[in-house]
């Protein structure tokens, strides 16, 4: 009877911060710039050049740890962690090791069967990023780029609570989710601004000691890490049933060839040297300071979804996808607060937005047109301005511009013709040109009214509004209907 095995997986999270400047210095933390434009001395680790701590940063790391249920460390110090990688201008990190700002918390995820499960937070902490290494795919040398380096990270380190890829999958975009709500970064894993480890190791079932746990570093997409899940645990499982030892080890994933290979042995935290940073004085929150933050905590998801359903009139399906996304929640309440009806505000963004999100590849927080020119738009189609046909081609343009599509539809001629007797004559006008359907409408074949619609909003170059076409046509052809 063969052995039944349980994975055993615990994630360190990566978050970089949404700070307009690094950790330590006043560079620009703006992602793309061309490579080593956004450096200083302090940055790129020059000698005699010192740190000094981003308020903002303890902020964000300390509003993090509010809303995953930490107890937040009022008195913590940073520590110096020493180690050589070409990326790593300083020979050594800036982090915290033996006092983390934020201990012991945890969040509620949704399991596979539906049930409720809490994954424990050991700790978050504060510190540095890493340059970043550009291999020459031709040549055999790599370059490196120091924007990155001090961009401001906090490390959030999990209990070994998952039990699948399910699980963790769940767990980050619940991570995932808090964050963006608070404003504490835009959590692009396609960006590196939120990346994860993942520990795991397998044991039989029903055993109280874990196995042996292997790391996979850097993993920055849901479809990487659930691969990557699923070959160690089957790599893990074949070791194990062969007779083999797994190794505790170091390993990176490459997407492409969906394997991962083996970096290094693991460390012990002894290796890195770690001891107090010299250069920085350990940092004090006080009560005044901690309840300020608390008090800018924003409404959660949760909670939004409860207000939703009392508050608008829209599905909850609608609910669950736009709350599910702080833009588009943002985008709907403030559109709303412009006057906008909610259906329609929501039916914008559940229709055509995420039509145009999937046709250009994007995610929903890429949308960047404002409240103030949905609510126009909606305001032209409500008064019958524009018809529904126009209104999604100016939406097209909101999208992807954000232009008002007041000033659009009056600089293209895009109003729609109200006005019956114009209406009327191009009816006739495409009555005459079609004798084949109106013969099939007055023998009662009542599709080609269609067809008729379709003629009429071709002479028109769409502007007319369907629904007075067909009025024209049902009073024209009423002996027949």
């Amino acid at each position: 009877m063969s052995k039944e095995y349980e994975v055993v997986i615990g994630l360190e999270v990566h978050v970089e911060l949404a700070t307009k400047t690094k950790i330590f210095c006043g560079c620009s933390t703006e992602f793309g710039g061309a490579p080593n434009t956004h450096t200083c001395p302090v940055c790129t680790g020059m000698p005699g050049s010192l740190p000094v701590l981003n308020k903002q940063v303890v902020e964000y790391a300390a509003s993090v740890g509010i809303a995953t249920n930490c107890k937040i460390n009022q008195n913590c110090k940073f520590d110096r962690k020493n180690y050589f990688y070409p990326d790593n201008p300083q020979n050594y990190q800036i982090s915290q090791l033996y006092q983390p700002i934020c201990i012991n918390g945890g969040v509620e995820i949704e399991t596979e069967k539906g049930g409720k499960k809490t994954v424990g937070i050991h700790e978050i902490h504060m510190e540095e990023d890493a340059g970043k290494l550009i291999h020459d795919e031709w040549g055999e040398s790599s370059l490196v780029d120091f924007n990155r380096s001090g961009v401001p990270l906090i490390e959030i380190v999990s209990e070994p609570d998952m039990r699948s890829a399910d699980e963790v999958i769940a767990y980050l975009e619940k991570l995932r989710m808090i964050i963006q709500y608070l404003g504490a970064s835009d959590c692009k894993l396609n960006e590196g601004s939120m990346r994860a480890d993942v520990n795991l190791s397998v044991r039989e079932k029903g055993a109280s000691e874990f196995g042996t746990r292997t790391e996979t570093k850097n993993l920055n997409s849901f479809k990487a890490i659930t691969h990557a899940i699923e070959n160690e645990t089957a790599r893990q499982i074949d070791i194990i049933e062969s007779g083999g030892k797994v190794v505790q080890e170091t390993r990176r994933w490459d997407d492409t060839k969906e394997y991962s290979y083996p970096m290094r042995s693991k460390e012990d935290a002894q290796d890195y040297r770690y001891f107090p940073e010299p250069d920085l004085v350990p940092i004090v929150i006080s009560d005044e300071w901690l309840e300020d933050i608390k008090s800018r905590q924003p409404e959660f998801r949760d909670a939004k979804m409860a207000r939703y359903a009392e508050e608008f009139d829209i599905p909850e399906y609608d609910i669950d996808i736009i709350t599910g996304h702080k833009k588009l929640a943002d985008i709907f309440e403030q559109t709303v607060a412009l006057g906008a009806n909610p259906k329609k505000v929501s039916n914008w963004l559940m229709v055509e937005t995420m039509f145009l999100l999937k046709e250009r590849g994007q995610s929903p927080e890429d949308v960047s047109f404002s409240p103030e020119n949905l609510a126009k738009l909606i305001k032209l189609a409500d008064s019958k301005t524009i018809n529904n046909n126009v209104a999604k081609e100016v939406f097209a343009k909101i999208f992807d511009e954000d232009i008002d599509p007041e000033k659009y539809v009056a600089d293209n001629g895009l109003g729609a013709v109200s006005d019956e007797g114009e209406l009327k004559a191009v009816v006739e006008k495409v009555i005459a040109a079609n004798p084949k359907s109106v013969e099939d409408i007055k023998a009662g074949k009542v599709k080609a009214m269609g067809f008729l619609v379709g003629q009429t909003m071709k002479e028109m170059k769409g502007k007319a509004d369907p629904g007075t076409v067909n009025a024209i046509l049902k009073e024209h052809f009423k002996e027949y209907m």
